[in-house]
């Protein structure tokens, strides 16, 4: 007779079990989008202040043309990876990207008359915060993706995983000089 109620007992939990691993893999599915929209909007943010800054730089900087198409070329391929919801085409994207905006801030550096100029200072400073900001937002949305990776491989978890269709996700990375300080001795040598 306990058998009789033991077994359905057993399988409701079972059950339960499932919903609470299911509703947790959906709650770091969500997670992951919510992190990679902050940073779509900062993307976007700064992509649309890049063309300001191009402008602003183009009357000073005539010598400096590639440096300047460089970083509008990285903008729309940056641009067309988010369209596509590509984060390794952002990754590669934005390294060429940020690559170009440094080459900006050296040669902003060597004209004192553009370095005195209000509208590009506060270009390049609204450029350096969101840089900061990405970064942040970056940190956060890998978190979640490692947290998810690390769920759907993990047992029993990844049983609900595999029957539900969550997929691993890819973490937003940028290169190794990224992280480093600028060379603006090398960006000036021809």
């Amino acid at each position: 007779m306990i058998l009789h109620y033991l077994i359905p007992a057993l399988l409701a939990a079972l059950l339960l079990y499932a919903v609470l691993i299911y509703n947790g893999l959906v709650q770091l599915k969500n997670g992951v989008a919510k992190a990679w929209s902050n940073i779509d909007v900062l993307l976007k943010q700064r992509h649309d202040e890049l063309p300001k800054l191009v402008e602003a730089c183009k009357a000073y900087m005539q010598f400096e043309r590639d440096t300047l198409e460089g970083v509008m070329r990285a903008r729309a391929g940056s641009q067309a990876a988010r369209e596509k919801g590509d984060v390794q085409g952002v990754s590669a994207a934005e390294n060429a990207l940020r690559a170009g905006v440094g080459r900006i801030a050296a040669t902003v550096e060597a004209y004192p008359q553009l370095k005195a100029n209000q509208q590009m200072t506060n270009l390049l400073s609204r450029i350096t915060a969101l840089e900061s900001e990405i970064s942040d937002r970056r940190e956060f949305y890998n978190e979640y993706v490692a947290n998810n990776n690390c769920r759907i491989e993990q047992f029993p978890d990844l049983i609900v995983a595999r029957l539900c269709g969550f997929r691993e996700k890819v973490s937003l990375q940028f290169s190794a000089e990224d992280t480093q300080d600028v060379d603006l001795r090398a960006l000036f040598r021809t």
